[in-house]
């Protein structure tokens, strides 16, 4: 694979620490959510994991909207992360792709499919992550 873009970021103090990017576009304050007995207080990995992945997977479909001719010039996705123990003792993450399409349902489906099959977001994870995908609320 050749590179076309890599970007370094490092976390001082796991979930209770700071996170910053070696450009420094990216300084946060880190800190476990409430429900996992922490403050809140600060942004989590799961947080920045949804972020990076909903924008990943919307130009995704978009980029694959400009291949296959589609005029498209927003593709809204929610990424709902969930974060709980596994069966081995570690742990494991969820994800809910949700995407709101201005687009026939047919097309719209086919779009986001494909899209799954581009997004290097999705790559990384598969087989992995359980990820479930809905388009205009209907599931895939």
């Amino acid at each position: 694979m050749t590179t076309l873009y890599k970007t370094k970021a490092t976390a001082s103090a796991g979930r209770n620490g700071q996170v910053i990017t070696d450009d420094k576009m990216l300084d946060l304050a880190l800190s476990y959510p409430k429900e996992m007995g922490g403050t809140g207080e600060a942004t989590n990995p799961e947080q920045l994991f949804a972020a990076g992945y909903s924008a990943c997977f919307s130009n995704a479909i978009l980029h694959v909207a400009r291949e296959m001719k589609i005029k498209l010039t927003q593709a809204p996705v929610s990424a709902e992360v969930g974060i709980g123990p596994n069966e081995t003792g570690g742990f494991a993450l969820t994800v809910a792709l949700a995407v709101t399409l201005e687009l026939e349902e047919e097309q719209a489906q086919q779009l986001v499919k494909t899209a799954h099959q581009v997004c290097p977001y999705s790559n990384a994870v598969k087989g992995n992550i359980d990820v479930k995908l809905s388009v205009n609320g209907n599931v895939l």
